[in-house]
């Protein structure tokens, strides 16, 4: 059984289930927003001017800062109450 199948098995349970199923990959920001993702971010290690440097980014993907280290990159997040997470 491929990738394929799987998936539309599974839908077609989860519709015999609840017929208000959402697909989480087609969500509007709207209810993104609702499941809480404005209160994320994630932090990446990203090149700058050759140095190595963390970036933090909303859970949409926007830039919001950089850190010198992952530590600081954290608590800046923790500071602005959202929930951080680390992305390779």
């Amino acid at each position: 059984m491929n990738d394929q199948d799987i998936n539309d098995k599974a839908k077609l349970i989860a519709a015999k289930e609840d017929e208000n199923v959402i697909d989480v990959r087609n969500l509007t920001d709207g209810q993104l927003k609702a499941l809480g993702v404005s209160q994320m971010a994630y932090v990446k290690i990203v090149m700058i001017n050759g140095e190595q440097v963390f970036a933090i980014h909303a859970a949409d993907g926007t830039p919001m800062a950089v850190a010198d280290n992952v530590k600081t990159a954290f608590a800046a997040i923790v500071q602005h109450e959202m929930v951080p997470s680390f992305v390779n």
